[in-house]
């Protein structure tokens, strides 16, 4: 088992002993407390719990990883990974996606940059290395990738200058193996979509905010990459800037590039793709494709075949509206099918004049703009989820406007680890709705879609017992038919859901385990516990134990 549960990241669980029937019936079997790692409001938990063999691993937003056993609950081992609190180059949250397992060592990434092996047994460092410095803009938000020997990892630090990587290593002793750059050099495929006569590309982002997902019979791995740098100023990076804000496969032994899909042309929003890449085949026109898809904050999900990177469904290139002073692409890829989240806005929010009707794509210069989605739209980082039985694809997204403002004349290339955005996007006095949306992938148009009165902000699990398990900021697990998304159950777990639940089967029986932690990003409250729920659980809505406060050692848990 991987976070995504499995090469694919469907986060899907051919599980039915738990369904839509009975599925009313579950309860808590227990709860366990994280000695209060990651409670401060910097912090955010949004880690899928790793499940082997009789034990679960979870790490905090602390970088601090904790083995609990399955049966009882009981803290077996604990590592602190005492993080420096001076650490000033972490965007969105002090986070950690998760762990990944392998060659009995659990591994995990920290945001000062280190990559770190654990025994599996007892939690102790088999190896730390570190991979990049977070003093030069470099931080580690997902969890690394265990496969065939290697611990592959991606880097985030898109709004710090500096040229994303993701790299693979040795998972026994941490030697590297190889590096891809997200950014071409020169003589690189994708070099001449940067300026030829500056050092833009050197600082150019695409940074890479998730686990990858594995194809082994062709041998690909595959992520979506970050927004280019600097954000908001395209003044300075003439071009398309491949390969920010697309979908890239390359050899998972060697890392050599293979292909490349850009969702977005010389992106200028932030409309970049931090949530997973999805692999899974379907029947397109009479045949089965191998398809990969991943759903970005532009609102729509880009279906690829992952054999080629050409589009399965149909992606069409239509014109945009243009501002020269930004460099703005002339046309910028349009999927066929469905938008998740609205693109436009009907009616101007108070205090905004509304220009392109606030289209998506609307540019915009130093006087600003009010459009959507917002960068705060569309799907983030929660990973959305497939299931094979009915070809749905299930989206956790916020719908809101933003304000996007920026573009400078004579911006200067910063030092490394400086901020590097080139202008500002902020928001309206509306606020925010969740969205959540399944669409079928043989057409990528929506089955079915509900608006939420607050941001949907953890990510989804389906399960062949007909459900789709989302956590909510407001504490609550919820389970829903995957057929229509009516809510059947949900569970207060005292502290925001924002992290993805795992399913699970142990001696014969089903489990669904979650970590209620909170989010600094969803304005979610705090916690430090995991829940695993079961037909055989005692313990109802409401009766959790309540979230300690923190322990005076370490600091960083203040």
């Amino acid at each position: 088992m991987k976070i995504g549960g499995d090469l694919s990241n469907r986060n899907y669980y051919p599980l039915k002993q738990v369904n839509r029937e009975n599925v009313a019936r579950l309860k808590a079997v227990w709860q366990t407390h994280l000695d209060g790692s990651g409670l401060a409001i910097k912090y955010s938990g949004e880690a899928q719990v790793m499940v082997y063999e009789g034990v679960l691993y979870v790490v905090t937003g602390a970088d601090d990883v904790f083995a609990l056993s399955v049966k009882t609950g009981e803290i077996l081992w604990k590592y602190q990974a005492n993080l420096d609190r001076t650490i000033s180059t972490v965007c969105c949250g002090w986070t950690n996606r998760g762990v990944a397992l392998g060659d009995g060592k659990v591994y995990l990434g920290q945001l000062d940059g280190r990559l770190v092996a654990l025994d599996q047994a007892s939690g102790k460092p088999v190896w730390t290395i570190q991979a990049e410095r977070w003093q030069e803009g470099f931080t580690i938000t997902a969890a690394p990738l265990y496969y065939d020997g290697m611990l592959i990892a991606g880097f985030a630090g898109g709004e710090r200058a500096v040229r994303g990587r993701v790299k693979a290593y040795d998972a026994k002793d941490g030697r590297l193996i190889w590096t891809f750059y997200t950014i071409p050099g020169p003589g690189e495929i994708g070099h001449d979509t940067w300026p030829k006569d500056t050092d833009a590309w050197k600082y150019g982002g695409a940074t890479v905010w998730q686990t990858p997902a594995v194809d082994p019979e062709l041998g690909l791995l595959y992520f979506t990459t970050g927004n280019p740098g600097p954000d908001f100023n395209g003044k300075i990076r003439c071009g398309d800037n491949l390969f920010a804000t697309s979908m890239v496969a390359i050899e998972a032994k060697t890392g050599k590039y293979r292909w490349h899909y850009q969702q977005i042309h010389h992106d200028l929003w932030d409309y970049d793709g931090p949530s997973p890449v999805i692999l899974f085949d379907v029947k397109v026109g009479g045949r089965m494709r191998k398809a990969a898809a991943e759903a970005n904050k532009a609102g729509w999900v880009y279906i690829l075949d992952r054999t080629n990177g050409k589009p399965l469904i149909g992606i069409d290139e239509k014109p945009v509206a243009q501002e020269p002073r930004q460099f703005t692409s002339p046309t910028q890829p349009f999927p066929r099918g469905d938008a998740f989240v609205p693109q436009s806005i009907d009616i101007a929010p108070e205090g905004f004049t509304l220009v392109n009707q606030g289209r998506i794509f609307t540019p915009f210069w130093s006087e600003g703009v009010v459009a959507k989605p917002a960068l705060r739209g569309g799907a983030n980082w929660p990973s959305s989820s497939y299931d094979p039985d009915t070809n749905y694809f299930y989206v956790c997204a916020t719908d809101t406007p933003g304000v996007f403002k920026g573009g400078e004349e004579d911006q200067k290339f910063p030092q490394p680890g400086q901020g590097y955005m080139g202008g500002v996007s902020g928001g309206t006095p509306l606020p925010p709705a969740g969205v959540f949306a399944a669409l079928d992938m043989k057409t990528n148009r929506l089955v079915w879609q509900q608006r939420w009165k607050d941001p949907c902000y953890s990510g989804s699990v389906t399960t062949a017992g007909g459900l789709v398990f989302v956590g909510r900021n407001d504490g609550r697990l919820t389970a829903l038919n995957s057929s229509n998304g009516q809510r059947l159950w949900e569970f207060r777990t005292g502290a925001g859901v924002n992290a993805p639940a795992s399913v699970f089967e142990y001696e014969g029986e089903q489990y669904i385990a979650v970590y209620s932690g909170g989010s600094l990003f969803a304005g979610a409250p705090r916690g430090d516990s995991v829940f695993l729920f079961s037909l055989k659980g005692t313990l109802t809505s409401g009766s959790q134990s309540a979230t300690p406060a923190p322990a005076a050692p370490p600091g960083e848990h203040h």
